[in-house]
Order: structure tokens, then C-alpha cells, then sequence
């Protein structure tokens, strides 16, 4: 049984989750987690380019990033569900900052070798999909039930403001000191979240009534799937986030050298192209999730989250025709604006509607199906412009999102109709 839905109840008043000096501090340490994440990301991806200049290499690296979250994210929200979600984190930032550290030891030393790179790869992979769920979990603390979206909500867009700026940061790291100091200063990005969670008391289970403590194996983890199929809230907003992840997902953004060769036409910048548009999104993400919480026009209901979704993919289509710059950009903000409603109303529903006993793992859930899925959004955008373009693949892959979540929706809402 699910707990009782709470879909009358008033908004909370807006911006309280970021006036609380409890929320606050960590809602902006995840940020700067996830910035440290992606100047790690723009740093190492630069230097082993330079070193190896492998695609091979290159393939691997986004394997490395979303295979441990498509492979073991439901195994650690169960660990999120026996340990102190507090730890869990702890460790997942003391991993991001031993391999920047390594980074910078083999950068240092010019030692580095193609198999270490990958195992740091993986090793940073595994300390992001540990992160996620405990993270997810630890706002059931901090909040009630009542701001539980508006918390959700939040954390995705200092999130987002992380993805946004880690570019910016790294690059002028790597600028003005270099790839080898500049990843020695990126440790520091991950301290705030570090050393607020030795002082709060929240540990993620204190509303839900302590830890759990039966141990589950890695195939028992799996069965969470088998205790949600009933609720079409849950396995619908799952099937939102896998097809998002899969049609458009990465493929945006991998593809985006080659649309700021398009729209900045011939004898054109490609290179001042590509990073407002790389902006563009990012910025409709942030803003999105900033207007969210300031009107709180969108309540957390599958209609709502199959609507942003399919607005993604519509919008999506409109990109991949438009032949001006400008207008992609706008259109690219829109993108950004309905990527963060569909996921943080996809998370709010599964935070909501989660059994209590198995929250963790149906977190770990969304994280396979979203997240995780993203490791063959670089298949769907090859095959598809290797048979036709990239703009056509954009198109095809908006197309069958839009009408995809569409179906879902319904299929979604109607289940919460019967219940």
C-alpha cells in the first residue's frame, strides 16, 4: 500500500525549503557537488583527448558515467534503505574526491595510463549512482509531506545549477591553472556537502521510523519492481523518465557540434554556437525550476509530468527545423523548462507515492529507468543518424517522446482514476 495522497493540500509558502537554514546548506552542497562533477568532466575529458585521442576512450567514457546507474541504482536505494543516508553520501563525495585527487597525482607525475583512466572512470561512476538515492531519501527528512515537491523541486535546480556553471568553472580552471591544479581545486567542490552532513541530525529514515534492517542481495533488490506493477502512477512515471532517457536524453547535447555548425552557417562561429546553445538549455533548467517554486502553477499529477514530457519532445522537433540561431536558443530555454518539470514531478510522484518499507529501492527505480537509460541514448542518436541525419534522429527521437508520454500520461491517470 502506498501512503495516503495528499493532492488537496495547500501549497506551502513559496522559497520556504531555501529559507530554512536546515535545507538550505544542502540543497546548495548538491549543487556544488554536482558542479565538481562536471568540472571533473570538462578537465579529465580534455587531458585524455590530448594524451590518447581514442573515440574508443571516448565511447567509454559515458558508458562508465551511466552504466553503474542503470545496473546498480535500485541496489543502492536499498542500501539507502539499511544504512544512514548521511554515510551513504559521505562516502559517494569522498570517492569523487580521491579520484580528482588521483587525477591529479597521474596528471602531476605524467604517468597516466589508459587503464587507470578507465578504472577512475568507473570509480566515478560508481560514487554518483551511491549518491542518488541517499540523497533523494534525505528530503523526507528535512521536510513533510506537504513540501516534499517544493523540496524536490529545489534540489533538481541547484542540480541543474551545478550542471550549468561545472563547464563554465572547469574551463576557466583549466585556463588559468591548468588541467593538473585545476583538478586539485575541484576537491574543494565537494567539501560543503561533506562537512554539513557531520552536524545535521537527519539521517533519512527519521520520519519513516528508523532503518531497515533486513539485508537484501542484488537480485532481491530487483523485485521492487514486481511490488510497484500495480501502481500506474509509479511504473508510468518510470516508463516517462526510461523513454525521455532513451529518445532524447544525452542525445541533445552529443549532437549540438553539429547544430552549431548548421545555424552558424557558413564562415560562421561554430564555437560561440555551441556554447549558447549548451547555455541555453542548462539556463531553461534552472530558470524553469526557479519559476516552478515561485508560482507553483504545476502540482505533482502524472498529466502534468506526461505534458512536460511531451513538451520536451515537441520541443525537441522545433530545434532540430529551425534554422535560426536565435531561435533555437529560445526554444532550447523552453526544452530546459519542460526537462526539469518532467523529472522533478516524476520524482515528486515516486517520492509520494513510494511504500515507505521500499522507498528506496523504487528511488533507485527512477534512477535505472532515467538516468541509467541514458547509456543507449548514444546508440538511438548513431543508428538513427547513421540511417538519416542528426536533425532527422532529433526529430524522430522528439516525435516518439511527444506521442510516447502522451500514452503513459493516460495510461498513468487513468490508473489513479480506478484507485
Amino acid at each position: 500500500m502506498s501512503e495516503t495522497r495528499d493532492d488537496s493540500a495547500e501549497h506551502p509558502r513559496r522559497f520556504s525549503v531555501l529559507r530554512s537554514w536546515k535545507t538550505a546548506p544542502y540543497l546548495v552542497g548538491s549543487g556544488m557537488g554536482m558542479m565538481g562533477d562536471n568540472i571533473e568532466h570538462v578537465i579529465t575529458y580534455w587531458v585524455l583527448w590530448q594524451k590518447f585521442e581514442s573515440p574508443a576512450l571516448v565511447g567509454f567514457q559515458l558508458i562508465s558515467h551511466w552504466l553503474p546507474f542503470l545496473l546498480l541504482s535500485v541496489y543502492a536505494g536499498s542500501l539507502a534503505e539499511r544504512f544512514d543516508c548521511r554515510r551513504l553520501i559521505q562516502i559517494g563525495q569522498v570517492m569523487f574526491m580521491v579520484v580528482s585527487l588521483c587525477w591529479g597525482i597521474l596528471f602531476l607525475t605524467d604517468s597516466l595510463q589508459l587503464w587507470q583512466a578507465c578504472v577512475l572512470l568507473v570509480i566515478h561512476g560508481l560514487a554518483g549512482c551511491l549518491w542518488g538515492p541517499a540523497e533523494q531519501m534525505m528530503l523526507h527528512d528535512f521536510v513533510d509531506r506537504s513540501e516534499l515537491p517544493s523540496a524536490v523541486r529545489l534540489n533538481a535546480t541547484f542540480r541543474s545549477l551545478g550542471i550549468l556553471f561545472g563547464p563554465v568553472v572547469g574551463s576557466a580552471l583549466l585556463l588559468f591553472f591548468g588541467p593538473t591544479w585545476g583538478i586539485f581545486i575541484n576537491i574543494v567542490f565537494y567539501l560543503p556537502l561533506t562537512l554539513f552532513l557531520m552536524r545535521t541530525p537527519y539521517t533519512g529514515h527519521i520520519r519513516s521510523g528508523g532503518i531497515r534492517t533486513t539485508r537484501t542481495t542484488l537480485l532481491q533488490s530487483l523485485r521492487v519492481l514486481i511490488d510497484v506493477r500495480h501502481n500506474r502512477s509509479i511504473v508510468g512515471m518510470l516508463l516517462l523518465a526510461a523513454l525521455a532517457s532513451i529518445t532524447i536524453g544525452a542525445v541533445l547535447q552529443t549532437s549540438m557540434p553539429v547544430f552549431s555548425g548548421i545555424l552558424a552557417g557558413p564562415g560562421g562561429d561554430s564555437d560561440s554556437a555551441y556554447g549558447m546553445l549548451l547555455f541555453a538549455m542548462g539556463a531553461g533548467g534552472v530558470l524553469g525550476g526557479f519559476l516552478l517554486e515561485a508560482t507553483g502553477w504545476v502540482r505533482p499529477t502524472p498529466a502534468a509530468a506526461a505534458v512536460a514530457a511531451a513538451g520536451l519532445g515537441a520541443s525537441s522537433i522545433v530545434f532540430a527545423f529551425t534554422s535560426h540561431l536565435w531561435l533555437a536558443i529560445v526554444v532550447l530555454v523552453i526544452a530546459g523548462v519542460s526537462k526539469i518539470t518532467a523529472e522533478s514531478t516524476e520524482m515528486a510522484i515516486i517520492q509520494l507515492e513510494a511504500p515507505q518499507e521500499i522507498r528506496g529501492r523504487v528511488i533507485g527505480s527512477y534512477a535505472t529507468f532515467g538516468p541509467g537509460m541514458q547509456t543507449f541514448s548514444g546508440v538511438t542518436v548513431g543508428v538513427l543518424g547513421t540511417i538519416a541525419t542528426i536533425p532527422q534522429a532529433v526529430t524522430i527521437g522528439g516525435a516518439v517522446l511527444a506521442i510516447g508520454a502522451i500514452a503513459i500520461g493516460a495510461y498513468a491517470v487513468g490508473g489513479r482514476r480506478q484507485a
